[in-house]
């Protein structure tokens, strides 16, 4: 890839159709996500042609670029280009309500949500893991106020999710962050938790003689997603009822006493009941199915995050692990995904003698076994050559059944690497140590053998003096024909 980021930005927003056709611009780990005004200017042959672009995900009016790891220094580079003015947004098209419209209208508003909330989640993670590890192996007491400390950073992304969901949800719904923020905030206040409690040990909680339904709002994502959602109506309706001059206060009094009841009695309720119930679908096919069910996930998980439908997951994966202390379906499919990407890419680099895609393949590989990151791997190598992806699906179907086998669970939400594999060990359970580093070792191996057995089409050598030579000679001849040619005189 090309590290000349500043000119890959500038290409990218002149493919989009210009600084001015962006309403909006957010990133998670690999990829620019843009909101467009008019999709009808986007030239996505264009886009993936970029080099420095490893694919593109065309939506209409929202374009996803992928860039890779370093997409963080591609996204300041855009935003030193275009045009965002929140006023100046247009409104979107109305369209029909089918089905597929709600569907698709549901996933973006989940995806658009959460990946920019995956790099404080990955974080909180990694430093509950990194306090586990130090409880484990004794260098630091249960109950020294190092390991409190160091655990409550851990939690914090995870304890104030609501707050984290409103905030990033307010950019996507077009609202008022602050309000977004206050509203969810009540659902997280100790003084509320602690009625909540109570109502939980069956004392009677009303809102002026409404009952209010025991609810645990820590660690949950969908009500104060759909508390957002119903807050951009109630903001926009206020504001049309109110009199100018009592904007500044009338307005976001009405807007606070509106809709933070309806989230207490309404949205927050209904909220948990959508979550619970979409993990009681997904566990009570794990329980159904058992090991299969974590095999299957492997063997759709690349193609899960092709399409972005693997941050679906997200929500159910964090109440699981809130609930129960540890996840056994999801996350253990991810061991196999992530790191026979790593290994068919491995595969890709030893065989091809293309030095471009060998540098590529070697990134992403690298970038899919020591970081969990697999789009890279997924946008620059095996999509682009197929056969390899097959051999990826096919270790995700046989790591994923051993990990199911083997009852291993995740203790935390990061993606599976080497480097996040403790989140996978057991402390009752010193074999699960074992069974991870093995499965590890499988995944990398078994998927670079079936790369190679499986074959791909090597991508021809690009020489680039044999390019210009060419392209010099054409030139030339060009020009000869043209003082060659008859003229033709009236």
């Amino acid at each position: 890839m090309s590290n000349n980021f500043k000119t890959i930005a500038q290409t990218v927003v002149a493919h989009v159709g210009g600084k001015d056709n962006v309403s909006a611009l957010t990133h998670c780990m690999t990829r620019l996500r843009f909101v467009l005004n008019d999709a009808s200017l986007v030239d996505v042959a264009q886009l993936k042609a970029i080099k420095g672009v490893m694919g593109v995900v065309d939506n209409g009016d929202k374009v996803q670029v992928i860039i890779g790891n370093e997409v963080a220094v591609a996204y300041k580079e855009v935003m030193s280009l275009i045009n965002i003015n929140s006023s100046a947004a247009p409104t979107e098209q109305k369209q029909k309500l089918t089905a597929k419209v709600i569907g698709a209208k549901m996933l973006d508003a989940l995806v658009g949500t959460m990946s920019p909330l995956i790099p404080a989640i990955i974080g909180g993670s990694m430093v509950k893991l990194l306090a586990m590890v130090l409880e484990m192996s004794g260098w630091v007491e249960p109950n020294a106020s190092t390991l409190i400390i160091l655990k409550a950073i851990g939690d914090g992304a995870f304890f104030f999710l609501p707050v984290m969901v409103a905030a990033s949800a307010s950019i996507k719904f077009k609202t008022n962050m602050s309000l977004a923020i206050a509203i969810a905030g009540v659902l997280i206040h100790p003084n509320f938790i602690s009625l909540m409690a109570q109502a939980a040990q069956g004392q009677q909680v009303d809102l002026f003689g409404v009952p209010i339904t025991s609810v645990k709002y820590t660690y949950t994502v969908i009500p104060a997603l759909v508390m957002t959602w119903v807050l951009s109506y109630i903001e926009r309706w206020v504001d049309s009822i109110t009199p100018v001059v009592t904007k500044n206060f009338l307005k976001p009094m009405l807007i606070v006493l509106i809709a933070a009841p309806i989230a207490i009695v309404v949205i927050g309720p209904v909220g948990i009941w959508i979550g619970t119930a979409i993990s009681a679908v997904v566990y009570t096919i794990h329980d159904t199915l058992g090991w299969l069910s974590v095999a299957i996930m492997g063997s759709l998980w690349p193609l899960l995050v092709l399409t972005g439908m693997h941050r679906v997951f997200t929500p159910t994966i964090i109440q699981t692990i809130a609930e129960t202390g540890s996840e056994g379906m999801v996350m253990p499919s991810e061991i196999g995904a992530n790191l026979g990407m790593g290994g068919a890419c491995l595969a890709v680099a030893y065989k091809t003698k293309n030095i471009a895609l060998k540098q590529t393949a070697l990134a992403a590989g690298a970038s899919a076994i020591f970081a969990g990151i697999s789009e890279p791997a997924l946008y620059g190598v095996l999509v682009r050559l197929k056969r390899p992806l097959i051999a990826t699906m096919i270790t995700g179907f046989i790591v994923g059944a051993l990990a199911g086998m083997g009852g291993l669970a995740s203790h935390s939400m990061a993606a599976p690497s080497l480097f996040t594999s403790v989140q996978f060990f057991d402390v009752n359970d010193p074999m699960s140590i074992v069974w991870v580093f093995g499965l590890i070792a499988l995944a990398i191996v078994l998927s670079f053998i079936l790369t190679l057995v499986l074959g791909f089409e090597d991508d021809p050598q690009e020489d680039d003096q044999q390019t210009a030579t060419a392209d010099n000679k054409q030139a030339a001849n060009g020009e000869k024909d043209k003082v060659t040619s008859p003229q033709i005189t009236a």
